[in-house]
């Protein structure tokens, strides 16, 4: 891993904790409760994608909260700029994590192909 690899890593981690807190401190109680999942900078860490947790969230407040995010995105910006005394913070563009329900369903699916596999049949043929 070079040196720049580390520094994007550690800023990474950073973000995932600070980036909740500007969140929290919000008062829109749509946003203020998101559960951010992962932060992934660009290699210059000029640009981060934010992923946030979208189970309890239907795809219209999901649009919804994601349009409200972008308005607060200079808020949040200039929090992680100040708590931790950086002399500029990446852009950040928030986006709902879908991985998780994809697994699900990929899962669920192996489960229908084991019920419908015959009984005789083995897994190394």
């Amino acid at each position: 891993m070079t040196q720049e690899e580390i520094k994007r890593h550690r800023v990474e981690s950073v973000l995932k904790e600070i980036i909740p807190e500007a969140l929290n401190s919000l008062s829109d109680s749509r946003i203020n409760s998101l559960l951010v999942i992962d932060v992934v900078c660009s290699k210059g860490r000029s640009d981060a994608k934010v992923y946030l947790e979208p189970s309890f969230l239907s795809p219209k407040e999901q649009q919804e909260a994601l349009k409200q995010l972008r308005s607060v995105a200079g808020y949040v910006q200039n929090h992680c700029k100040q708590s931790e005394g950086w002399f500029k913070a990446p852009r950040f563009t928030f986006e709902f994590d879908e991985q998780l329900e994809k697994a699900m369903r990929i899962e669920e699916l192996f489960k229908q192909i084991e019920k419908k596999k015959p009984k005789g049949e083995s897994d190394e043929s």
